[in-house]
Parts: C-alpha cells; structure tokens; sequence
C-alpha cells in the first residue's frame, strides 16, 4: 500500500508540474536588452571568451560566450567566419519553466535571463532544454552557472565585460528593438548592413524568440 501511495503522489506531482508548465506565461520586460553580432568583421580572437571566464572566475570547461569557427566550400570558393553566441536572454525561455527550484528567472526591467546559481540542484534540466546551449555545467561546483548579460555592470550604466573587451567592436549589447530596426547607435552594424535573426546551423528562432542578431556573413545566410 505504501509503494501504490507514492507512486499516486509522484503521479500527481508530475501531473501538477505539467500544468504549470502548459500555463507558464513569460514576463514582457519594460524594454528587452540583447546582443548583435557581426559574423563579417568577427576576427575570432576570443577575447570576449577570456573577458567573461575572468569575470566569472570559471574553471576550464564551461563557457558562457562562445565563439564558433565556422568554415566550408571547395577550392577556390572556400569561406569562413565566426559565429558569437552566449545566453540569448530569450523572449519566452526554455530553461525558466524546467527549473524546478525556481534559480532561474526573467527579470521585468530588462529581459535579462538571470541566475541564482546557489538555489541550483544541479539537475540539469534548463541545459536539456535550452536549444541554444546557454546553460553551462560547472563540473567543479556541480552546478548550473550562465550568462546574466554581466547585470551589475549593467545596473551601473557600463557594457557587459565581453562588449568591452571587443577589440573589433563587432559584439554590442542593448535594446534588442534597437539592433533589429537598425536605429541602434553602434559600431557592430556597419553602414548599410542589415541584421537577421538565424544564420545557418542556428536552432529555430521560434522556439524561443531569442534576443540577439546577426550581421550574417553571405554564407552564413539562412535559406
């Protein structure tokens, strides 16, 4: 009779959990910030990469920014460029509804996806679901930690450390309207260059509505 209770609780607890995920409705920030990268200019020389582990005092393995070679064609049509990529700070989040301690969470004044990485059970379940890969596993800690868009530099007026490092300037962060509609002020989108919202080997943007663009590289285009 004990085993048929639990197993009748479990039930019902998976039942509940099921409910609230199919009712889970994402915040709407008073404005939404997010990233531009500009795939054409990208030199890929990481230092975006090193800026955040620095500031995040990340042991190696985990990556929250992530800089991706992406290369093809036959001689002589060969191509390559680099793809930027960290926490999207999505529209509507995988990762927030899976947490089943409530670490991860969308904030109301500016869309950043943000973390509390001590609430962490390290189950796992927001690096399952995320398509972007944003979540990364500390195997140090064995715990969750991700990209907070640096949310106390942005709580101070300044860029997160990966803009700032940027020797480029082909990485910028703010209003994501901003970089869609091309009024942003920023270094990242070049005269007449237009940014997309997929590039190619990019999961579906309509799984999640991320937030960030690309000044797509022509064969990094998606068709």
């Amino acid at each position: 009779m004990a085993q048929n209770r639990d197993t009748m609780a479990l039930r019902k607890a998976i039942a509940d959990k099921t409910k609230e995920h199919r009712t889970y409705t994402p915040v709407v920030p008073k404005e939404q910030f997010g990233f531009v990268h500009n795939n054409r200019d990208c030199i890929g020389c990481r230092a975006c990469e090193i800026a955040c582990k620095d500031k995040n005092g990340l042991p190696p393995g985990p990556r929250f920014r992530r800089v991706m070679y992406m290369e093809g064609g036959t001689f002589p049509d060969v191509f390559a460029y680099k793809v930027n990529m960290s926490c999207n700070h999505c529209a509507e989040p995988a990762c927030v509804p899976t947490c089943p301690t409530g670490a991860l969470w969308k904030r109301e004044d500016n869309g950043v996806v943000d973390i509390d990485s001590t609430m962490c059970i390290g189950c796992r379940r927001c690096q399952a679901a995320c398509p972007f890969g944003a979540p990364q596993w500390d195997p140090e800690a064995q715990i969750i930690k991700k990209c907070n868009m640096c949310i106390d530099e942005l709580q101070s007026g300044r860029k997160p450390y990966c803009v700032m490092a940027c020797m480029m300037r082909v990485l910028d962060q703010g209003p994501i309207g901003g970089f869609r509609d091309g009024t942003a002020d920023t270094k990242a989108i070049g005269p007449g260059e237009t940014t997309v919202r997929r590039i190619r080997g990019m999961a579906d943007p309509e799984l999640t509505n991320p937030s960030i663009v690309f000044v797509a590289h022509p064969k990094g285009k998606y068709e």
